[in-house]
């Protein structure tokens, strides 16, 4: 609908205009500038008046959106505090040890990537030289988030600095014995030098806004002042693609994380092309990033573009600018100057006028290599603003050629992030662009060789006491020397282990109630981290946020509309909860800060993630193998696990398998208890493993149901069985001698239909059952495989689980309430005949009865699956199991 003149209707047309005259006038002035000077210096005026509006104070929507240029003009760029000559040494031998480490390594088939860093190199050498903070001075150091594929460049700085050796670079992308690189960075496997591994796209941008707002977390709670603290997160335009990249833009601005800078790299190359092949993709993120409150500083131009930016008095390069697609400005930088006077200066007659003032140097030297993340002084600007703007975090877009320096063969093409080599001849055009001193007689063989100018030179001197005065190396990773956290009190486990008598009670807030207890420990009370994707009252932790607080910057600014209630939702400064909202992927990177803190800020916490099972592994099962790459320690807990104990919740809630995939992570230790008691043992074992005086680089993953159940006490000398994963809970009890007898193992809620059909088997069919509590079968199978490790080395040892069943009679029946894959995990190191009962297949809507019945692992299918067992041992007759799924209704 219009209004009679044909003007969409706007929301000001809902607001009383108290002088329409002043209006109309307004209009009338635009519309005559329209008319007399032209549409783009009436844009150019509004543009004006906007920031004049802006800096006075005045309460306008911002602009998503500004002129293709960059953010700090020339004239307003701070003085350069630094030796920029030598910078351009230091970061030539780097550019070029970089390119060599990579060509070398080709020759073994291990290959790498060139061309990331060599567009990059000023974006990380301004920040070694003048802004990340080391961990050797005043606080924790700055956490570098380096983008994955740029860590030759990396290598190639430690290598110039002393921290690596020639043999190093010649290990790059190799074991080596434990003298190699790897290819990306990976603390797990460079625990001294890489604090985050991010070549996983999309989570190093997730991880760093958490990790910036667990710095002021830290310090909102007095556990550490981080106020020094900065986090710089390197990323490419491309992979602002992931999901994860913008999935918190906003929590960084809401809560105002202004310790925290992304430098996106624009060299607008994703892997196989462009990124916007038909678009811009600087103008799009700088829409997204403002539009979610963050500060934006674009640096795309290099000095070259002053004197044509000063020429343009009509706004035709900025027009013409904002118009061209990436690929095309990708194109231009390889063709000839000919070709950018026709197809760029071409469009209109006020751009063939400009390029005529320009020479043909000056066109290629635009076009070519002046981009603003090429330039110390440009980035160096962009840096200092970012660390001096305050209230919201900065982005920092800097424009580069992907492959720059690297010769006509790799700049720009779309290609280079697959090509892994240069030849001899290109080494020899680089060394001469670079300016290195690195003569013929070098190139031995047909071998690159690395470049240093010495430990003593100039260069070196100048690198290190640049890192000195910053506070040492970076980037690095230290785990500071501390005293292992004393072991909580025995009473809060105790609580468990002497059961819940006649009343019921769920696993899941069975673990709650321990953890509530153990939060009010004297000496690690403290230090737990409590973290939920915004279902706490779904787990029974809403009498938590009374007590321990959710954690809000802001502390709590509203009345809340339950605050005459018991447990009222309280948020406060110095909250404990972190409560996340509907976002497992921040919830996650809320724990994975939490869990390394011990060793990027030197302050042990003990994170516990409780979580909708089905939403954790498959969910955010990356995010759990960068938690085991940053050696991340703490409980992860599935609640409502299982496929058939969320009842009605059907397909999408039901999960039988977090186990199977779990089982895959070395660093997870899993574990599916079926009482109480069980939890207690697990928890206060993974207390000392993880934090005891023999610390483990381990994490624990728990499986809890919502089933409400009677617990029962501790029976003696259970421990060991529940740790390892195995142990026999009820021993069946023969109506005479020669009764068949068989084992029946089960986890988790599983237990209760094992021990319905022990009593069915013994009522019914004269069958004597064992039933063992399988604790963990991962655990027992990384037992098994240890064991098999052993036999190679020529050493006896008997798996645990061989052991603990060594002569039980009968068969070994396992059932859970996961894919049969889970338990039979274990088959091949059970001397019995082995069979197992699951839940394959999708989850459904019903009744627990019901689902358990669909899925054949109830009670009842489990005593005739225990006589099929038999009738094959021809224990029982073969028609004992048609009589009995006739009478049980299978």
């Amino acid at each position: 609908m219009t209004d009679p003149v044909g003007k969409l209707p706007s929301e000001l047309d809902q607001l009383p205009d108290r002088d329409p005259e002043e209006t109309a006038e307004w209009a009338a002035s635009l519309d005559a500038v329209t008319k007399a000077a032209g549409p783009h210096r009436a844009a150019y005026l509004m543009r004006r008046s906007l920031q004049h509006a802006e800096g006075a104070g005045l309460a306008l929507p911002k602009l998503l959106e500004t002129d293709y240029v960059n953010s700090i003009p020339t004239a307003a760029e701070p003085a350069f505090d630094g030796d920029l000559e030598m910078e351009s040494r230091i970061t030539a031998w780097n550019r070029w040890n970089a390119a060599a480490m990579v060509t070398r390594g080709a020759k073994h088939g291990v290959g790498g990537h060139i061309a990331t860093f060599a567009s990059a190199a000023w974006l990380y050498e301004t920040g070694f030289n003048h802004f990340f903070r080391g961990k050797e001075g005043d606080g924790s150091g700055d956490q570098l988030y380096i983008q994955g594929h740029a860590s030759p460049g990396i290598y190639a700085r430690a290598f110039l600095d002393g921290r690596l050796t020639e043999q190093h670079l010649d290990n790059f992308r190799q074991e080596a014995g434990g003298e190699g690189l790897p290819s990306y960075p990976h603390p797990r496997r460079l625990p001294w030098l890489w604090e985050f591994p991010t070549v996983s796209m999309g989570l190093g941008p997730l991880s760093a806004i958490y990790q910036a707002r667990f710095n002021r977390y830290l310090a909102n709670r007095s556990i550490k002042d981080t106020s020094n603290s900065h986090v710089w997160a390197f990323l490419g335009d491309g992979e602002m693609d992931e999901p994860e990249s913008t999935a918190a833009l906003a929590l960084a601005a809401r809560e105002q994380l202004d310790n925290l800078t992304f430098v996106i790299n624009c060299n607008l190359q994703r892997l196989d092309g462009p990124v916007r092949a038909n678009f811009r993709v600087v103008q799009e993120l700088e829409g997204a990033f403002r539009g979610a409150g963050w500060n934006v500083v674009k640096t795309l131009w290099g000095n070259a573009w002053d004197e044509l930016f000063q020429l343009d008095t009509q706004g035709a390069l900025l027009r013409r600018l904002r118009e061209v697609p990436d690929a095309q400005f990708q194109t231009y930088a390889t063709r000839d100057v000919a070709y950018i006077r026709e197809h760029f200066f071409g469009a209109e007659p006020a751009l063939v006028e400009l390029g005529k003032l320009l020479s043909d140097a000056k066109i290629a030297e635009c076009f070519y290599t002046s981009r603003g993340g090429h330039e110390a002084r440009k980035v160096y600007a962009a840096y200092k603003a970012a660390i001096e703007h305050k209230g919201a975090p900065t982005v920092i877009l800097a424009q580069t050629v992907k492959g720059y320096t690297l010769g006509k063969g790799f700049e720009s093409k779309n290609a280079n992030h697959q090509m892994k080599k240069l030849s001899i001849d290109e080494f020899k055009g680089m060394r001469e662009l670079l300016g290195l001193p690195i003569p013929d007689s070098a190139f031995q063989d047909g071998q690159v060789p690395y470049g240093h100018p010495g430990a003593d030179s100039p260069e070196v001197r100048y690198l290190q006491e640049r890192r000195a005065a910053l506070g040492g190396p970076a980037p690095a990773r230290r785990v500071h020397a501390s005293a292992p956290l004393p072991q909580p009190e025995e009473r809060a486990f105790k609580a468990l282990y002497k059961g819940s008598g006649k009343q019921e009670m769920a696993t899941t807030m069975a673990f709650v109630r321990l953890v509530k207890d153990l939060m009010r420990d004297k000496e690690t009370g403290k230090r737990w981290v409590p973290i939920v994707p915004d279902e706490a009252r779904t787990f029974g932790m809403e009498s938590l946020f009374p007590s321990a607080g959710i954690y809000s910057p802001l502390g709590q600014t509203y009345e809340p509309v339950d605050r005459d209630q018991l447990m009222y939702y309280k948020e406060a400064k110095d909250g404990q909860i972190l409560n996340e909202g509907i976002t497992e992927a921040g919830a996650m990177a809320d724990f994975i800060a939490a869990a390394t803190s011990y060793a990027t800020h030197g302050e042990t916490m003990i994170p516990f993630y409780i979580f909708y099972s089905m939403f954790g592994w498959q969910r955010t099962g990356d995010q759990m193998w960068q938690l085991a790459d940053q050696l991340g320690k703490g409980f992860i807990v599935g609640a409502t696990a299982g496929r058939t104990t969320l009842t009605g919740e059907g397909l999408q809630h039901a999960d039988g398998h977090s186990h199977l995939i779990a089982a895959t992570n070395p660093a997870s230790l899993n574990y599916d208890p079926a009482f109480a008691y069980e939890i207690a043992v697990i928890v206060k074992d993974g207390l000392r493993r993880m934090y005891g005086p023999d610390a483990e680089d381990v994490f624990y993953y728990l499986t809890v149901y919502n089933e409400p159940k009677p617990q029962p006490a501790m029976p003696e000398g259970v421990e060991e069985g529940i740790v390892k994963g195995l142990y026999r809970f009820k021993e069946g009890t023969p109506a005479k001698a020669d009764a068949p007898r068989l084992q029946l193992l089960a986890s988790g809620t599983a237990i209760h239909w094992a021990l319905e059909a022990q009593e069915l088997l013994a009522a019914d069919w004269g069958v004597t059952a064992d039933v063992w509590s399988a604790t963990s079968w991962g655990e027992l199978r990384r037992d098994a495989l240890e064991s098999d490790e052993a036999l190679l080395r020529g050493e006896q040892r008997v798996p645990y689980v061989t052991q603990a069943l060594a002569g039980a009679p009968g068969p070994v029946l396992a059932v859970s309430d996961w894919m049969r894959q889970v338990p039979d995990q274990i088959s091949q190191w059970v001397e019995q005949d082995w069979s197992s009962l699951g839940t394959d297949g999708f989850g459904l809507s019903d009744t627990r009865e019901a689902a358990r019945r669909h899925f054949g692992v109830d009670a009842r299918s489990i005593v005739v699956a225990s006589l099929a067992q038999l009738a094959k041992r021809g224990e029982v007759p073969a028609s004992a199991v048609k009589e009995a799924r006739e009478r049980y209704g299978l």
